[in-house]
């Protein structure tokens, strides 16, 4: 593993070599290319029109919003930094082109890119691109200005399809151009490397070795535990401390404390699902799910809700009635003990204060968030790209290593492919996992060619399956489970974004990311389903994607305010679901999830109000994450009678539009290994075990018998406490009566 040290300099996480090919045709390449220096367009002011290279504004227009941005910005740049901002195209960036070429081959779906190679043939031919432009000329042909005129048709389009074809170039376009930009660096003002300290020393795990050698390695163990996020490392303290042989095996990398916050271009590769681009099939959800040691618990904002009252009733009425009882509260309480989950000393930044402080004037019901940072502030705005201090107490600073100091070992880089399952007089035993192992390079990274590739096997008397919501399904599938609910009834709790501009500077990258929440509209229909909102973690690439994109010019002239900007997103509990099912090609997860129209209800309620709490924070622009919608300028001069009424009349603009435009994004997975009482309506019983299968468990979201309606992380380790917990009384018990 790479070494740790003691200054305040970020170790660099390089990325393996691509894989050799080429997406794209040289023709392919060209209109691609035209259609990334739209998105992010080499601006100039000039009397002239725009040319095939460059969007020419009128100089009034440039000069206005130069003029308006040192008038309102704090600490603006000077003219040669902005002059280089504007004038920068996407293609212009070394790394844009071969980092395209490593997403499409390695992240986008094979059907996907094809679909997308099919799109840019046809917008090379004078048939094509009036099929999706309404001119006969090639897109790469058009003018600046003509191509933007294109791609806003697109957001707006009624057509899904053309919908999805914008979402998915704009988004990653706009992603990749804040992570590489230096001249995107020097204008927000962003610290790319943050007055963070040195890093803490972190735990020393010693992962499993192995040796080269064409025969599978044999490896035994009393419980094999698969995946070491938020239910995996519970399970695994729980076993070891109780005296098992236990193996955690993850099919990431542990990341060190001193390569923490990542940078965002590599944290995608090392530390997320699939580089961080899991789109739904339709293309209206963006999921993302974490994949490094720790899981998503490495790289969540800290939010440390327990399972509400009513969401717990509603399990048990299911009946299951363990969730109501004192012993599951033990759990719950017993995992935030652990991780010193407190509000005691946590002290809001802005972002948390205007959410708290536009609630208030609002007469809404808002509440603290605690957090899993064992009693310390934790002004990390970073932390969802690797917590440096190790205050957060994630699986990787707590479940981890305590499960480390009782005895187990711990395995990274092995993808399980397989559940091992045996008949035993007419009943199938799972007895191990089966997969392939990947060593680091020869100087202990990820970069080299020179890696040992190795297939293992690992017997065990229980396998605990803790892969999340995304892979527990596929690997039971993939296991010849037979069970016809495996893999549905997906929850994602969609999310919308909504955006303030303040006349203050904010520096929204420092502080605690998550520390309030507004529940006043979280039971909408009456049984427990609506929106809460909270705050948005604020790492440039990923706050920035959702602003809207009217044109290049607007959005960079937008973007140059981020020192000013704070952003708020709505989480919807969904009561209608989707599906995770293997990719018939990669058998990797794919997400076939569209939110119902009483989802998307709530949604739309949501970024409403959420928006009716931003503007009575006092923000100067309300801007929501919707393309195609304007945003909402408050009049310096406006009395506030004025503004209110304005502002109503801007938020009935919005409308139907607006409501059939908005897509989502989540990081919440849940419920496809649901537990239930019936096998015909469930993949696990009350105590995890999977139906007919003896010896396998599930500990982790995909348990979750319908949308937690919080931050899963405290749910899903109370759920794996209590199975964990369980197994470990009747293993115990079989041993006494031996």
């Amino acid at each position: 593993m790479p070494a740790t040290q003691s200054s305040s300099e970020i170790i660099a996480s390089p990325l393996p070599p691509p894989p050799d090919g080429d997406p794209f045709t040289p023709a392919q390449w060209t209109t691609f290319l035209a259609i990334a220096d739209t998105v992010i367009a080499s601006i100039r002011p000039s009397s002239g029109s725009s040319t095939v290279a460059e969007r020419c504004v009128p100089e009034g227009e440039y000069a206005g919003a130069i003029s308006e941005y040192r008038a309102s910005v704090t600490n603006a740049v000077d003219d040669a930094v902005l002059e280089r901002f504007f004038g920068e195209k996407l293609s212009d960036l070394d790394e844009f082109q071969p980092y395209v070429r490593r997403i499409m081959l390695e992240s986008v779906r094979q059907d996907s890119r094809k679909k997308i190679s099919f799109i840019l043939n046809c917008l090379n031919t004078r048939a094509g691109s009036l099929l999706f432009t309404g001119y006969v000329t090639p897109f790469h042909l058009h003018p600046v200005s003509t191509r933007e005129l294109i791609l806003r048709s697109w957001a707006t389009s009624s057509l899904p399809a053309l919908r999805k074809i914008y979402k998915s170039l704009s988004s990653l376009c706009r992603s990749l151009w804040v992570k590489m930009s230096s001249n995107t660096e020097l204008a927000l003002g962003f610290p790319r490397t943050p007055a963070l300290g040195p890093p803490a020393e972190g735990f020393k795990f010693d992962f499993l070795q192995l040796t080269a050698g064409d025969a599978p390695a044999e490896l035994e163990t009393d419980v094999v535990i698969v995946g070491s996020g938020c239910g995996g490392g519970v399970a695994a303290k729980n076993f070891a401390e109780a005296g098992y042989r236990v193996t955690v095996v993850e099919k990431a990398y542990y990341q060190s404390p001193a390569q923490f916050p990542m940078k965002e271009l590599n944290a995608g590769y090392h530390m997320f699902e699939n580089g961080q681009l899991l789109p739904s099939d339709d293309g209206s959800l963006s999921v993302v799910a974490g994949s490094t040691w720790g899981g998503g618990g490495t790289v969540n904002w800290s939010a440390s809700l327990q399972t509400q009252g009513y969401v717990r009733k509603e399990w048990a009425e299911a009946g299951l009635k363990s969730f109501e009882t004192a012993e599951f509260q033990k759990c719950l309480d017993r995992v935030c003990d652990r991780m010193g989950v407190s509000t005691a000393h946590m002290e809001h930044n802005h972002r948390n204060r205007m959410l708290l402080e536009g609630a208030r004037r609002l007469g809404y019901h808002a509440q603290a968030v605690p957090q899993n940072t064992g009693g310390n502030k934790h002004p990390d705005g970073y932390c969802c790209l690797g917590c440096r201090s190790c205050e957060k107490q994630g699986p990787m600073n707590s479940w981890l290593p305590d499960a480390a100091k009782a005895g187990a070992k711990v395995m990274e880089g092995l993808k399980v492919e397989e559940i091992i399952l045996e008949k035993r007089g007419g009943i199938k035993v799972a007895v191990g996992v089966r997969g392939k192992w990947t060593s680091r390079d020869a100087s202990g990274g990820l970069e080299g060619k020179e890696r040992i590739v190795r297939d293992v096997v690992i017997r065990a008397k229980k396998v605990v399956l803790s892969a999340g919501s995304l892979w527990s399904p596929i690997l039971l599938l993939k296991s010849g489970v037979n069970n016809p609910n495996i893999g549905r009834h997906l929850h994602v709790h969609p999310c919308n974004v909504v955006y303030g501009v303040y006349a203050e500077e904010v520096r929204p990258w420092e502080g605690p990311i998550i520390t309030s929440v507004v529940s006043e509209f979280e039971n909408l229909d009456g049984h427990g389903h609506g929106v809460k909102f909270e705050c948005l973690a604020m790492t440039p690439s990923l706050a920035l994607m959702f602003m809207p994109w009217l044109s290049s010019f607007e959005y960079k002239s937008t973007v140059l305010r981020y020192r000013h900007l704070e952003g708020f997103i709505t989480l919807v509990r969904d009561r209608d679901t989707g599906v995770v099912y293997p990719d018939p090609a990669t058998g990797a997860p794919r997400v076939r999830y569209t939110a119902s129209e009483f989802d998307r209800g709530h949604a739309w309620d949501g970024v409403c109000e959420l928006a009716r709490i931003v503007w009575a924070s006092g923000a100067r622009e309300v801007h929501v994450g919707v393309e195609g919608a304007t945003p909402y300028v408050r009049r310096g001069d406006a009395s506030d009678e004025d503004d209110a009424a304005a502002f109503g009349a801007w938020l009935s603009t919005l409308g139907a539009a607006c409501q059939r435009r908005v897509s989502f994004a989540s990081a919440h997975q849940m419920g496809t290994c649901r537990m239930g009482v019936d096998r015909r309506s469930s993949v696990v019983d009350p105590s995890g075990k999977v139906w007919g299968v003896d010896g396998l468990h599930v500990c982790d979201a995909s348990v979750f018998p319908s949308a937690s309606g919080v931050n899963p992380m405290v749910t899903t380790m109370a759920v794996a406490d209590g199975v964990s917990r369980g197994v470990v009384a009747k293993m115990s018990a079989a041993a006494a009566r031996l």
